[in-house]
């Protein structure tokens, strides 16, 4: 399944309620070339009561609905659509981040088809994954810390043949 127009939905969606959130987890990692696969979309917001309202609205125009799950991650609310089985996650709080100004400072732009996404830098989603430590974010360590190893290969790359070129 090919992600990105689900992704393009939701950046425009998310564009037009005013809803700041950056992309964290293995969607963030998978479009900074990650080779991972998912199906679920996690963002980090500011839990307020404005966004709570934006989040609402969001949910609202996916045709789909809002859960609050009971297990440990008590900021998360739930986007759910059953008739696809759309999930995605908006956390005020993630393991391993310290807030979302410092995220939201390292993270990418990605455009899709003139709507935005903030989307977590890889060594933000790294840590997101070794402070949650649970064994389907263990298992997709591997796979991230490879990309982020090749992305810092190719800068220094890049960057060494401008010199050269001076």
């Amino acid at each position: 399944m090919d992600a990105r127009p689900v992704l393009f939905r939701i950046a425009r969606l998310l564009a037009e309620h005013g809803l700041e959130a950056v992309l964290i987890g293995n969607a963030a990692a998978a479009l900074q070339g990650a080779p991972i696969t998912t199906v679920d979309f996690d963002f980090m917001f500011h839990k307020t009561p404005a966004n709570l309202r934006k989040l609402k609205a969001v949910a609202a125009a996916l045709d789909a609905v809002i859960l609050r799950p009971y297990y440990p991650a008590s900021d998360l609310f739930r986007i759910v659509r059953d008739e696809d089985g759309l999930q995605i996650d908006f956390m005020g709080s993630i393991h391993g981040v310290r807030s979302l100004s410092s995220l939201r400072s390292r993270a990418r732009v990605v455009a899709f088809e003139g709507a935005q996404l903030l989307v977590a830098d890889l060594a933000d989603v790294i840590k997101s994954k070794r402070g949650a430590g649970g064994p389907r974010d263990l298992a997709s360590l591997e796979i991230i810390e490879k990309a982020l190893h090749e992305e810092t290969r190719n800068k220094k790359n890049e960057a060494g043949g401008s010199e050269e070129r001076e």
